[in-house]
């Protein structure tokens, strides 16, 4: 999909639905409900904005229409990074983004979203739901009026859009970088002038020169937004996130004045939307590269084993740090994910990481 092609359809879509909304408050009729669901994503952008709205529609399928939830998207109700205030203040009821945006609120925010050389998308759902991650997430969003839930997963990205080629970690010095969250601070600590920018603002910043490189998610994504019109070197693997959760986060508010029943519907429709984002991009990812590399120009290139080493030690920095915060709700937290990280490798080394290895052995598959 071109980059132009989608955003003139996302602009089309968000003005009919602000008109079909009336900007109003939510509608109570006979025992039904309206919240609106703001998000950090143009209109159904591939990957997170048609998370957004796949979780919206089980939501308001699963509840019969008792909660009718309508998806607004970044800009229409709430700037892309405002919309945890937004909910957090009562301005919406709920939002989808992801907790990497977050690091000015908590830096514990984060690893609840991706850690860089932590967490892959199926190990960070298994510290959610079984190595007490959930607990620790209500805990800290508690602080601000909110209740979240993960609902989806980018699993691996890629480590970015390059103007120009990168032979070593001395390249990251000076470059003008776009990564948000603590996988910006350990491309800071390698020398590179990290910018913060949403989704939506990378593409033009690109293009006219105010940054070098940028990283955003994968090839399903980052092909309709159009990166590859304004850099062609492309680099794996994304270590600053092994994965990226998105969230569902509710007003607390609102959440405790749900029946059980609206409670369970929630919390299986953000259950669900995670297995189904997540293995939408590894369907959506191969044939985007394909169509990146094979009619775009696009340049694939790993990244130089000194730069992964010298972003690994950047990382260890980080997670020290954590660990020694003077907030201890996030000490709690990073001393959780570390040891649950550690047990999750060990267990990686015999599974995952074992098959992945012989795959690649030089044997007949048909």
């Amino acid at each position: 999909m071109e980059r132009r092609k989608f955003l003139k359809g996302a602009v089309v879509g968000g003005t009919a639905a602000v008109a079909a909304s009336g900007l109003a408050a939510p509608a109570i009729a006979q025992g039904k409900m309206e919240w609106r669901m703001v998000t950090s994503w143009p209109l159904n952008l591939p990957g997170p904005g048609t998370s957004a709205a796949w979780l919206a529609d089980k939501i308001t399928k699963m509840s019969e229409g008792k909660l009718t939830v309508k998806v607004f998207g970044a800009g229409q109700l709430a700037p892309a990074a405002g919309v945890f205030d937004a909910v957090s203040q009562g301005a919406a009821e709920m939002y989808h983004s992801v907790p990497t945006y977050w690091r000015g609120k908590s830096a514990g925010i984060v690893l609840f979203g991706n850690m860089p050389y932590g967490l892959t998308a199926s190990e960070q759902h298994a510290w959610m739901l079984h190595g007490g991650g959930q607990a620790l997430y209500d805990e800290m969003y508690g602080r601000f009026g909110l209740k979240g839930f993960l609902c989806g997963n980018t699993g691996n990205q890629w480590m970015g859009w390059f103007k120009k080629e990168i032979k070593s970690a001395e390249d990251f010095k000076g470059l003008r970088f776009r990564s948000p969250g603590l996988g910006g601070e350990m491309y800071r600590r390698m020398g590179a002038s990290v910018v913060q920018l949403p989704g939506g603002e990378i593409y033009p910043a690109l293009q006219s020169g105010t940054i070098d490189a940028a990283e955003f998610i994968g090839p399903w994504t980052d092909l309709a937004l159009g990166f590859h019109q304004a850099a062609k070197f492309y680099y794996w693997p994304g270590v600053q996130e092994p994965a990226s959760a998105e969230e569902c986060v509710i007003n607390k508010a609102k959440w405790d004045a749900l029946s059980d029943e609206l409670k369970l519907v929630v919390e299986t429709a953000c259950s669900a939307t995670y297995a189904y984002s997540t293995s939408e991009y590894i369907v959506r990812n191969p044939p985007a590269l394909k169509t990146l590399v094979e009619k775009h120009g696009v340049q694939v290139r790993q990244a130089p084993e000194d730069v992964l080493v010298a972003a690994g030690n950047a990382a260890g920095e980080i997670m020290a740090e954590l660990r020694e915060d003077k907030d201890d709700l996030v000490r709690k937290i990073a001393d959780a994910y570390a040891v649950f990280r550690q047990g999750a490798m060990e267990n990686a080394r015999y599974t995952e990481l074992g098959v992945m290895q012989a795959r690649t052995l030089p044997y007949k598959f048909q």
